[in-house]
């Protein structure tokens, strides 16, 4: 199974999202499913924000080779599952032609209609604010894949 995290530039949430849904999978035994990221407006080929490379490391996970790939229909087709991070990001994935495999994280994994908000410049502490949501679905999603 391949699962595609989304938000917008590919820098902060959905590379975060991605290193911590492999650990959680990976943690729980999981075999065969591999966690990708995109941006709907992202610039390929950009490295993680520092702040979420510091953030990931602080949870002992690395971040450090990730580079920004922009959401193209290839992505959409070779995805089983989508999650993104806002409204906004899902509309953009149903505009590619995701079908039913798009989701916002939250209503995915909760139920609730929940936006991730953006950390990008806001400092360590939003980053930090971002990972902890994140890590919270995130862990309701790897019970259900």
């Amino acid at each position: 199974m391949n699962v595609l995290f989304v938000c917008t530039g590919n820098t902060c949430r959905s590379p975060m999202a991605a290193a911590l849904f492999a650990d959680l999978v990976g943690k729980a035994g999981k075999k065969g499913i591999a966690a990708s990221s995109a941006g709907i407006s992202a610039y390929p080929g950009m490295p993680a924000s520092p702040e979420s490379i510091r953030v990931m490391a602080e949870r002992g996970l690395s971040i450090r080779d990730h580079r920004s790939r922009l959401l193209t229909p290839d992505l959409i087709e070779q995805a089983d599952l989508i999650l993104c991070m806002s409204r906004s990001h899902l509309r953009a994935v149903q505009t590619l032609g995701a079908g039913d495999k798009g989701f916002l994280l939250s209503d995915y994994a909760a139920g609730d209609k929940g936006e991730i908000e953006d950390p990008f410049g806001r400092g360590v502490t939003a980053y930090r604010s971002c990972a902890d949501q994140l890590h919270a679905y995130l862990s309701q999603a790897a019970r259900i894949v």
